[in-house]
């Protein structure tokens, strides 16, 4: 990494995600010169603490860009689409949290575990993928690279409230708290739902395929990730009454026949991804999401044949979606840089 101190803006700094950044930057002792704190005119003016100081707030504005080498955005589609060309217009290099353009061709989609050398054919942005793909590619790509290259996925996720921010953790805070204390169901305002108790087979709007928004990302973004144009995945993704750290649930189809014991050593070399999987210990250890909960690592058990499909492994992952899933994977492709 290039040690040089870099003057850093993040875009929507007091959001959950700007906030883990923050964190990251902090933790990973990221070489900053300057940082810069931009949200929308309604948050400019709050304080937010960086290494023992406390910096303010400002409006992000077309002008914010001005001497910024690398910017964070995490502040919506609309937001990056409006304001990343400004600062690629200042000379900065825009990672971009949205999906506003993943998808873009010229637009390196880049998890630095699993291609980074992506990252250096950048023309000022670099997208950050969806947090469930970055879940399920950090186990996979050990697989994919150890098999042959994988065929296709059949994939559910099992998604936290805080994928939705922080309106769908306080939904379902509200629900559980109505639900033991025998109180009227308050209004639902984020979910089509009720949460609490339940889980919800929609996340993002419906396709005229039937597949929602959600659930064709993991489809395209992971072609592109993997350089694998003719990987195929079908998905359904499920919100779940969980806080944080979501679950993914896969089989993954590859060319070579692969086997259990491979696949462990495999993720077990990679980084930022372990196995814990020891199904016939005297209390069967897995992940949950609360074991990923603030951690770094995804991680990754139930391994096993499939027992339908040829050349297949079943296996389930959980990571933290804000953390590596977000903040934490931009950060690293501003380690790249």
């Amino acid at each position: 990494m290039d040690q040089q101190p870099k003057h850093i803006a993040v875009a929507g700094a007091t959001g959950a995600v700007g906030i883990e950044i923050l964190e990251c930057l902090e933790q990973r002792n990221f070489p900053v010169s300057e940082l810069t704190l931009l949200a929308s005119a309604r948050s400019a003016g709050k304080t937010l603490i960086f290494r023992g100081e406390e910096i303010t707030v400002k409006e992000l504005t077309p002008d914010s860009f001005e001497g910024v080498d690398i910017a964070l955005f995490s502040a919506g589609g609309g937001i990056s689409k409006e304001f990343a060309p400004h600062a690629v217009a200042a000379g900065t290099v825009v990672v971009d949290n949205s999906s506003a353009f993943r998808l873009d061709e010229g637009v390196p989609l880049v998890v630095p575990e699993v291609n980074p050398d992506d990252a250096k054919e950048h023309n000022g942005i670099i997208a950050n993928p969806n947090c469930t793909t970055i879940v399920t590619l950090m186990a996979l790509n050990p697989m994919h690279r150890a098999f042959g290259g994988v065929k296709s996925i059949i994939a559910s996720s099992y998604q936290a409230v805080s994928g939705s921010g922080a309106q769908g953790i306080a939904e379902l805070e509200e629900q559980i708290d109505a639900l033991a204390n025998d109180k009227p169901m308050p209004e639902r305002n984020v979910y089509p739902h009720q949460i609490a108790s339940n889980v919800i087979p929609q996340v993002d709007v419906f396709q005229e395929n039937g597949y929602t928004k959600e659930e064709m990302k993991m489809h395209f973004e992971g072609q592109k990730i993997l350089h694998a144009p003719d990987l195929k995945a079908s998905v359904t993704c499920v919100r779940v009454p969980v806080m944080r750290s979501h679950a993914v649930a896969v089989t993954a189809v590859f060319n070579d026949k692969p086997n259990v014991e491979a696949a462990r050593e495999a993720i077990n070399a990679a980084e930022g991804v372990q196995v814990l999987d020891e199904p016939f210990a005297d209390q069967p250890l897995f992940p949950t999401p609360l074991d990923c909960t603030n951690k770094d690592d995804c991680l990754v058990g139930r391994i096993r044949e499939d027992l339908v499909l040829d050349n297949a492994l079943t296996f389930w992952v959980v990571g933290d979606q804000v953390r590596k899933g977000a903040a934490l994977n931009a950060v690293q492709i501003a380690e790249l840089l």
